[in-house]
């Protein structure tokens, strides 16, 4: 009986040391991606990191807007970041390359949705979303949000919670279309604003706007070329 129970426990064991080598593995992996995108990117500014919905479509009017937006940032000196995926960040590599500027692709393997697009100049691939942010709040001089799901608002929001605690040096935050994005931050002034959760001052952090000409003049009088 002693000697099933220890073979039970020596296999419990085994188990539980083979985990902790995996990870150990998986540091140089991470270790790995960081050393790949710091230089890659260290010699690319300034940039604005453009995020929003992988399922947009070029002919939809967010999709054109973007290129747009894009095209005017590149041709006024700035390089443009995508997550190098379809739809929004298709849109913005896009006009990145129509107006001349760098057009980088931070792609992440996903089972769906994720294939790199075919306008990023510059492709970086990475396995874990961490290290990918990393990249666009260290590399961007501004952010701009497009509409988009879960994944753009956690971009858009770890990039103002890391301002909002000064953990990294404030930059524009741009949310474009007034119709998308004003329903959340209603929400955002009548729940956690009243509730003293956040300060008015918090609010001021984002930038709601939907002319393309009025997002890059805000860019440029923010993030001198």
């Amino acid at each position: 009986m002693n000697d099933v129970k220890d073979k039970r426990m020596t296999e419990k064991q085994y188990v539980v040391d083979a985990i902790t080598v995996m990870d150990t593995w998986r540091l140089f992996k991470i270790m790995a991606e960081f050393v790949e995108g710091f230089e890659t990117l260290s010699d690319i500014y300034p940039c604005v990191s453009i995020f929003g919905s992988a399922r947009v479509r070029p002919g939809d009017d967010t999709y054109e807007k973007t290129v747009e937006i894009a095209r005017e940032l590149a041709e006024n000196g700035y390089h443009i970041i995508t997550g190098g995926g379809p739809g929004i960040m298709e849109a913005g590599n896009k006009g990145a390359r129509e107006g001349g500027g760098k057009s980088v692709g931070l792609n992440i393997h996903l089972p769906m949705e994720q294939q790199p697009n075919a306008y990023a100049d510059v492709k970086l691939s990475f396995n874990y979303f961490f290290v990918r942010k990393v990249m666009f709040v260290k590399y961007a001089q501004a952010y701009i949000g497009m509409p988009g799901g879960f994944g753009t608002l956690d971009e858009i929001f770890e990039a103002i919670t890391l301002i909002q605690t000064k953990r990294i040096k404030p930059f524009p935050v741009i949310l474009v279309g007034t119709d998308y994005w004003k329903p959340l931050w209603r929400w955002i002034e009548d729940a956690l604003l009243a509730q003293k959760l956040i300060s008015s001052k918090d609010l001021e952090l984002v930038t709601i706007l939907d002319n393309p000409d009025d997002v890059v003049k805000t860019i440029k009088r923010t993030v001198i070329v």
